[in-house]
């Protein structure tokens, strides 16, 4: 029977179990030791600095504040602000004309743009450059409001005398008003079959004496109205940067103020056509004035015109007139002029406006309307197309509807 069956044990494994004893200990008090180290070296380098921990606390914190305000509508920045309706009307207006006033500016852009391109087109082919391309350089550094072409012919000298000692002012004064007011205004003519003939002297000795003439690269003729609308438009809109462009005939009176003043409220829209709009008959008869040779291209007999300004006098916004010159060769030519412009803008984005203060009879209508604080922009005779014998006429519609001299001078625009 050995020792350790009988519960003794031997000296060997007295010591053994001692050992065992101290090698426990030892290994704990090790552990202890590590811990201890290792805390205290992680507290030395990965303490974060106490101040920058709060400012970041803080700053969490006014964050959270901040968006909690903003999504409450309480925004401190916002607190002095009052929203009346009022104040909200008018800046929904104010957006309103920003945007009108983009839509002209592009319009305008894309209007220079495509005259750019058919010039450098021009000049590309080998073709000379038309004289109603040519710009003056000096007359294009400023802006005027309008330009006002006068219409009139060979034999009209009394007629043009007449529109001078009245509506239309001569010498400083034109000049003042040009530079003053943007406005230009001159008698429309081309030249004779025969160029340089008597007809295109006594048209040169009369622009020598006033100065007052735009001369157009075309010959002269009623049935050429159309041709002769082309031109006008393409040669004022090359010379002079206007906002609008317009035609009067020279046996029609004006009120040269009143017409800047109805013009300047339409100036901030794009691509616009003003004047007294009309639809009447496409007379297919031979042989009566105004007859349509083209009738069949407005459907059947008795068929209207679209409508259209009346001939008498119209205007057209800069980026119309651009359009004119630009196309002017292939833009068709009916017998009546003013039909022709109307058809020019059918198929394009215009405003059409009709203002009948542009188309006023001669007295008393326009004298009615004039003491009513109503002044007539133009004033003429339904049954003459014009005022009825104007060179002997145009006074007295003058002294009786005028605006006075002094409206234009005290006119702003």
């Amino acid at each position: 029977m050995s020792f350790k069956s009988r519960g003794i044990e031997s000296p060997s494994s007295n010591h053994s179990k001692s050992n065992s004893v101290v090698t426990r200990n030892w290994a704990i008090l090790l552990c202890l030791g590590s811990f201890c180290a290792g805390l205290l070296f992680t507290n030395r380098m990965w303490t974060v600095p106490e101040p920058d921990a709060k400012g970041i606390t803080r700053t969490a914190g006014t964050g959270n504040q901040r968006l909690s305000l903003v999504s409450d509508g309480c925004d401190p920045t916002l607190k002095n602000i009052k929203r009346e309706p009022k104040d909200i009307m008018g800046e929904v207006t104010k957006t309103h004309h920003a945007i009108q006033t983009l839509d002209k500016t592009i319009s305008n852009l894309e209007m220079e743009l495509a005259a750019a391109k058919a010039t450098q087109e021009s000049i590309l082919n080998g073709s000379p450059i038309s004289d109603n391309v040519k710009v003056n350089e000096s007359t294009k550094k400023r802006k005027y409001l309008m330009v006002v072409g006068v219409n009139t012919a060979f034999s009209s000298r009394k007629r043009r005398d007449s529109v001078r000692a009245t509506w239309m002012p001569q010498g400083e004064k034109r000049k003042k008003m040009e530079e003053e007011k943007g406005i230009i205004t001159r008698f429309v003519i081309g030249h004779s079959a025969t160029s340089g003939g008597i007809l295109d002297r006594a048209i040169e000795a009369e622009d020598n004496k006033h100065g007052d003439f735009l001369r157009l690269d075309h010959v002269e003729g009623y049935l050429e109205l159309s041709a002769k609308t082309k031109i006008y438009f393409a040669t004022a809109v090359a010379l002079w940067d206007a906002d609008f462009y317009i035609k009067v005939d020279d046996d029609v009176h004006v009120n040269i103020a009143t017409l800047g003043t109805t013009l300047a409220r339409h100036r901030s829209k794009p691509r616009v056509y003003i004047g007294c709009m009309k639809s009447g008959p496409v007379l297919a008869q031979k042989g009566v004035r105004y007859h349509e040779p083209e009738h069949w291209k407005f459907g059947e007999e008795g068929n209207k015109y679209f409508r259209h300004a009346t001939g008498q006098l119209y205007a057209v916004s800069k980026d119309l007139a651009t359009y004119i010159s630009i196309n002017q060769h292939v833009l068709h030519k009916f017998a009546n002029e003013d039909v022709s412009l109307g058809a020019w803008f059918i198929g394009l984005d215009v405003e059409h406006i009709d203002d009948r203060r542009l188309c006023c009879g001669t007295p008393p209508d326009c004298e009615w309307k004039a003491q009513a604080g109503n002044v007539c922009v133009a004033s003429f005779d339904w049954s003459c197309s014009g005022i009825c014998k104007s060179a002997d006429r145009i006074k007295e519609v003058h002294q009786r509807c005028g605006e006075g001299e002094n409206a234009l001078w005290s006119a702003t625009f």
